[in-house]
């Protein structure tokens, strides 16, 4: 029985104007193929979005054929199948004898089918970056007449301008992580469990929002009294204590894309000092904000915001946000000073205002916005408060 095509997150249209654009730059980098293995990059160029990077897989671009080629674990072919808008035929299976053997692996399937494809003496693109240092020696040595140039973040740079259908994804996504924070608020209160707490939101983000289900988990930190000075840690085994602050980080994903948003709660009244953070925090939010136009720079908006936020008697150490579309990070451009990154229309953002000043003292907010033809739009959209709960 052969496998039927699933529900396509967007047309083929939409995959091959986007390999248009990737073509494009080969052409002006003088590349006859390009070789991506970033998962992010292989769920821009096909919609794949099963967790199969683990094992080595690769999707193979070239200027003459209008579909790349995937090349994957067999066992994970047919997930491809299903979820890709590729043809059949562009779906490549590599045996089970290249997975957990010390001389062979599925770069070695990749390798195969760039030398049966003709491509040994061409122009090669490889995410060096994102590459094995005994995968590349291994290129050199099979492919030596090979000409290999390094592509690292090419295609995430691409990435970076989203279409208007994909907006449209990114906006239901926020929706899911605003109605993962408002389920927060509903659920943190004193004598509940944060595994109980959490076990609510997941069940929200997974729901979604809308009538958009959530297609995946994003990360989610949960950092409670007392570790509210860092940023990265998950739900514990504690109970929720009178007094307690939680500092809450969550996404909602839609197809990959992802959405993220910040909040803080406290457990009763907030300190007189989280007060005076959070409304220094919210001033450098609407001045970052208000920074955000197209010719602008990712260093103008951290500027605004540090200026602001500086003026209130605060130091914010790390940089303000990064770009954000398929799998949280995009790994390009950063809202920091120095980053000269000017912002397009249909950029998108994490302005991630955390502030973790001492061990024991932190505060979270953010949220994820668009860059627009003449300004902003915040996609994220709940209450820009310190969430009190009784």
């Amino acid at each position: 029985m052969s496998i039927s095509k699933g529900p396509q997150a967007f047309p083929r249209a939409e995959y091959l104007r986007r390999l248009g654009a990737v073509k494009l730059e080969m052409t002006r980098r003088e590349i006859d193929a390009l070789v991506v293995i970033s998962s992010r990059d292989i769920t821009y160029l096909t919609g794949y979005t099963a967790r199969s990077a683990y094992v080595p897989q690769a999707v193979v671009v070239t200027s003459e054929l209008e579909e790349p080629t995937f090349i994957l674990r067999r066992m994970d072919a047919p997930a491809a199948i299903h979820q890709t808008f590729l043809e059949r035929g562009n779906v490549i299976g590599y045996s089970e004898d290249l997975i957990g053997n010390p001389e062979k692996d599925g770069y070695d399937a990749v390798i195969d089918y760039l030398i049966d494809a003709g491509l040994a003496n061409r122009s090669l693109g490889l995410e060096l970056g994102d590459l094995p240092a005994r995968t590349t020696e291994k290129l050199n040595v099979r492919m030596p007449k090979a000409k290999f140039a390094d592509c690292s973040k090419m295609v995430s740079w691409i990435r970076s301008v989203k279409s208007d259908l994909e907006i449209v994804v990114m906006r239901e996504a926020a929706a899911i992580a605003d109605a993962g924070i408002l389920r927060a608020a509903e659920v943190i209160r004193p004598g509940v469990r944060e595994a109980d707490v959490m076990a609510e939101v997941a069940a929200t983000l997974a729901r979604g929002a809308n009538g958009k289900a959530g297609t995946d988990f994003a990360s989610m930190y949960f950092c409670s009294s007392p570790r509210t000075g860092t940023c990265h840690i998950r739900w514990s085994e504690d109970v929720i204590r009178e007094g307690s602050q939680v500092n809450l980080e969550l996404g909602g994903v839609r197809h990959g894309y992802v959405a993220a948003v910040m909040r803080t709660f406290t457990v009763g009244a907030p300190s007189n000092r989280l007060r005076r953070l959070h409304e220094a925090e919210l001033s450098g939010m609407e001045a970052a904000l208000d920074a955000v136009r197209p010719g602008a720079t990712c260093s103008d908006v951290a500027i605004a915001f540090n200026r602001t936020l500086n003026r209130h008697g605060f130091k914010k150490e790390s940089r303000c946000g990064y770009a954000m579309g398929i799998d949280w990070n995009e790994s390009t451009a950063s809202i920091k000073e120095g980053d000269m990154t000017v912002l397009k229309p249909n950029m998108t953002f994490h302005l991630m205002l955390g502030n973790w000043i001492e061990e024991d003292f932190g505060y979270v907010i953010s949220e994820t916005f668009r860059v627009t033809e003449s300004g902003v739009e915040v996609l994220t959209c709940v209450p820009r408060k310190i969430f009190e709960v009784a």
